[in-house]
């Protein structure tokens, strides 16, 4: 009975110590529908957030805030595009008077905001690699983990990488 007691409690020791790591440093840049999200760990991080997180890295930092001036440009080119189209479509609407060069200028600036955001997605991805590559290596994510169970055959570890 003593034995059991002892293994036991080595047991817990073990799996409680395994939970006590917390490795959500590391950045993740994910697609979604309409371009990517940032998490760290299970956070998700704006743009904002993620240039505070990235600043203690210097050459992280200047890689995001380079990606940053790409992803401001990109913005201003499309909304500005976008405004130009939507004005034109109006005045299409509510009289027959239509510019359509100035359509076509909304269209080129629309078009050239994609490569702009494709520029950025790039640099970003960059500034994130090089930031978890500075990372120590005990805060990079290890997904094992160690779990004492209890089943209806008995009790026993459970290891899940």
């Amino acid at each position: 009975m003593k034995k059991l007691t002892l293994i036991l409690t080595l047991l817990t020791a073990i799996s409680t110590g395994s939970f006590g790591q917390h490795t959500t440093d590391t950045i993740l840049m994910k697609k979604v529908p309409g371009g990517y999200q940032f998490f760290q760990g299970e956070n998700r991080l704006t743009i904002s957030e993620l240039i505070v997180t990235i600043k203690p890295n210097e050459q992280a930092y200047q890689q995001i805030k380079s990606a940053q001036a790409n992803y401001t440009m990109g913005q201003v080119l499309g909304y500005a595009g976008g405004f130009i189209i939507g004005y034109q479509l109006g005045r299409a609407l509510w009289s027959s008077e239509v510019n359509w060069r100035m359509a076509g200028l909304g269209a080129g600036l629309i078009v050239l905001a994609i490569p702009v955001g494709q520029g950025f997605n790039t640099k970003a991805r960059q500034a994130i690699d090089t930031y978890n590559r500075g990372l120590p290596a005990s805060a990079r994510r290890n997904k094992s983990e160690i779990n004492l169970s209890a089943t209806g055959n008995g009790i026993g570890l459970v290891l899940k990488f």
